[in-house]
């Protein structure tokens, strides 16, 4: 396990008129408005490297294909109509809530249109970000924190806001997140199965294992390290952690991990340590393997907390990919300065390098979302899972999909839901947070 992880690194408007106010759906740009839909075709100058990447005239296929494109056509000339700064908050809220629902009801066969697979999670990812370039480039008549107003509309477009569970009494309720693509400099048509899966487990209700109904809430968090040191998992998981008919009874993170296999991870370690991989900001973490540092606004906690999941029961799903729990850990042992590789869980007083995910995001939205449960519920079960690499991408590059990507996306996604089903039972004994 430890070689694994080491290797790992209806017509367009449907959704957008249907679920924005019609005054915004159908603003019309004042004169002298500085944002236009010129945007939608060319990233300005000022663009971050993780916009830039939109220059690849296949970011803007998946858009089109997905029928999504009225987002980008019509958000400038909402942008114009904005009155003031808290008009235009109201209208980032809107506009990202209506894309993250558009996104849902597509994944979920509720939005037909274009020839994309419903479950793809890219043209969400390159919709939105083609929006926050069209954010950068709008010049509105009153000042605005432009920095705030992207966050706002980042946090509506991930599942963030206006997505709270029903609390319908005698429904389990269930959170989980899942990651944007990532690695996209060397494969810009790249995926990321996490985000597919919950995108189309979003706001369902489902049958346990037991009998038990539940429903799911979701959110796809970004491959980015400042977004989590602003606090985006706190954010996302704090208001599902809270007590009362609103909150969950269960969270955990998904992520992509390793070739051909599913893992439940043992253990989430406090640093980051994934030097020199970047994010998709293409930043680095400050971390490596030999020197692993602490996240910037990580509140206190253990070096590594251990999985409260009932993982007996939902490492009992092996098919089509093999699901395993995987108790491996990099530390450097109390007394020592040298990392050290362990496939049996931490020992008494180690500082972490590294959780069963490594030392990159997956490791710390793990991490995040359990030191939080631990402090805000620690009775409730958590932890994560890592999903197979999706492979099968067309070996032309002029091609987005194909029928044996499509069937492999759906089958990792069938899964997730398969172990999801399976965590109607309690905890294994012993999986309780521990503090070496």
């Amino acid at each position: 396990m430890m070689i694994l992880r080491s290797t790992a690194l209806a017509a367009a408007l449907l959704g957008v008129t249907a679920l924005l106010p019609p005054a915004v759906a159908h603003a019309a740009a004042p004169s002298g408005c500085g944002s236009s839909a010129s945007a939608a075709a060319a990233p300005a100058a000022t663009v971050d490297p993780e916009q830039a990447r939109l220059a690849d005239p296949r970011t803007a296929a998946f858009t089109e294909r997905a029928a999504l494109g009225d987002f980008v056509r019509r958000f400038p000339a909402a942008l114009c109509g904005a009155r003031d700064a808290a008009e235009a908050g109201r209208l980032l809220d809107a506009w990202g809530e209506a894309l993250w629902q558009a996104s849902v009801n597509r994944a979920q066969g509720r939005r037909p249109g274009g020839d994309l697979p419903a479950g793809d999670d890219r043209p969400l990812y390159w919709t939105r970000l083609r929006m926050t370039v069209q954010l950068a480039d709008w010049k509105p008549g009153f000042p605005v924190d432009r920095a705030a107003l992207r966050t706002r509309f980042e946090d509506a477009s991930r599942g963030l806001s206006a997505n709270d569970f029903r609390g319908t009494p005698g429904v389990r309720r269930l959170f989980v997140s899942g990651f944007d693509p990532f690695g996209l400099d060397a494969e810009p048509r790249r995926a990321n199965p996490s985000g597919s899966a919950v995108l189309r487990l979003n706001g369902r209700r489902l049958t346990l294992a037991d009998g038990t109904p539940v429903e799911i809430r979701a959110v796809v968090l970004p491959v980015r390290y400042a977004d989590f040191d602003a606090g985006i998992v706190e954010r996302a998981y704090g208001p599902r952690l809270a007590a009362g008919p609103r909150g969950a009874d269960m969270i955990t993170s998904i992520s992509q991990g390793y070739p051909g296999i599913f893992t439940l991870e043992a253990w989430a370690g406090r640093a980051r340590s994934a030097d020199p991989y970047p994010d998709n900001a293409a930043a680095l973490s400050g971390g490596t393997y030999d020197h692993p540092v602490t996240a910037p606004g990580m509140g206190p906690g253990a070096e590594f907390l251990r999985t409260t999941l009932p993982t007996d029961a939902m490492t009992a799903v092996q098919s089509p990919f093999p699901v395993r729990l995987n108790t491996a850990v990099t530390e450097i042992p109390a007394g020592q300065q040298r990392p050290v590789d362990r496939e049996d869980g931490p020992t008494p007083g180690s500082r972490a390098v590294a959780g069963g995910g490594g030392g990159y995001l997956s490791n710390e939205v793990a991490y995040r979302s359990n030191r939080l449960r631990t402090e805000l519920n620690p009775r409730l079960p958590g932890g994560h899972l890592h999903t197979p690499v999706l492979t099968g991408l067309p070996a032309d590059p002029a091609r987005l999909s194909d029928a044996a990507f499509e069937q492999n996306e759906t089958a990792i996604a069938d899964e997730v839901l398969a172990i999801l089903r399976n965590s109607s039972r309690p905890a294994a004994p012993g999986s309780t947070p521990t503090r070496p």
